[in-house]
């Protein structure tokens, strides 16, 4: 009897040691996922972001605060990020709101009618962007993945065609085209080439990107500037600029925020969108269709240009906006 005892002791003892060690292997497994999420090594990070009828900005906390849109017609859920925490970067395409969390997964909410919400299984995102109808992400092993875009006239333009994309280090995504910087400072790009956005195979030595509606621009790495695409009202006129440190492209419109904190801007102007002149301590700066916006150091927000009554520029009680380069 006590050979018997001694036994089921014995046997007790094993499977609880058994299960402590499961216990720890799974302990150690998620701090190694941990670990893994927390190394990710974000790239061109946003902290505000707008489209064509609301915008967005990412708070210190890791929350996201949203414009209300004031027509229901363009209210297609894209201002519904009351939810989101641990938010590193956030992206606006034309009716939806993209937002990257610091595991590297995304969350994206709004218009979904061509598929650009799609993104709840992507995972190592360093990066993101929005374009009209498409959504971009840069992985951490500098391959980029995209939603897919139906193959529908007006469009589908190739805009999503990045799976053989590698050595990426930042991204960008216009109306209908997508750009990608490369790790050796030359630029790559794919989808509507109607204005020529997409020809800047010459361009090298570029360490950040931005696309408009029909328009790229790039930074060279003694801070000035290149521009290729539409150009109609001006947003090209960038070979002027020096110290120039981030970009923004709107629809007919760029800018340029400089070491000193101040913003040139350039293109479309009739509603005030260029009226950039003034703003001083500016850390973050976004585009859109005709408005300019900027985050302060403070954590506020400056907007000019027009809102077409939807809301979009009511920004001015927003504090605790994150600077991108913290």
């Amino acid at each position: 009897m006590k050979k018997i005892l001694a036994i089921l002791i014995s046997l007790t003892m094993v499977l609880a040691l058994s299960a402590c060690g499961a216990k720890n292997a799974e302990s150690t497994q998620e701090a190694t996922r941990s670990t893994k999420a927390d190394e990710l090594a974000f790239v061109n990070r946003h902290t505000l972001a707008s489209g064509d009828v609301h915008t967005v900005g990412l708070k210190k906390d890791g929350t996201v605060v949203s414009t209300v849109i004031k027509s229901k017609a363009f209210d297609l859920g894209q201002s519904d990020v009351a939810k989101w925490k641990k938010i590193v970067s956030v992206a606006a395409g034309s009716h939806h709101t993209v937002g990257l969390r610091s595991n590297g997964k995304v969350e994206a909410v709004g218009q979904n009618h061509h598929g650009q919400c799609e993104v709840g299984d992507w995972k190592n995102i360093i990066a993101i962007s929005a374009g009209a109808v498409h959504t971009v992400g840069l992985r951490s092993d500098g391959t980029v993945v995209s939603t897919s875009v139906p193959d529908i006239k007006g469009l589908y333009f190739g805009q999503d065609q990045v799976a053989d994309w590698e050595n990426i280090t930042a991204i960008a995504a216009g109306g209908h085209f997508t750009v990608g910087l490369k790790k050796d400072g030359t630029v790559t790009a794919v989808g509507n080439n109607g204005h020529g956005q997409c020809e800047i195979e010459g361009w090298t030595d570029i360490k950040a990107i931005a696309a408009g509606q029909g328009h790229t621009v790039g930074i060279r790495s003694d801070g000035t500037v290149v521009a290729a695409g539409w150009n109609d009202d001006g947003q090209l006129n960038v070979s002027g600029w020096k110290d120039i440190v981030a970009v923004a492209a709107g629809r007919a419109h760029t800018l340029g925020l400089k070491s000193d904190g101040t913003v040139v801007a350039t293109g479309y102007d009739e509603y005030g969108v260029c009226d950039v002149s003034d703003w001083k301590d500016i850390v973050e700066i976004a585009a859109n269709g005709d408005s300019s916006f900027g985050v302060r150091a403070d954590g506020t927000v400056v907007a000019v240009g027009y809102d077409f009554h939807y809301g979009e520029m009511e920004v001015d009680g927003w504090t605790d906006i994150a600077d991108p380069n913290s």
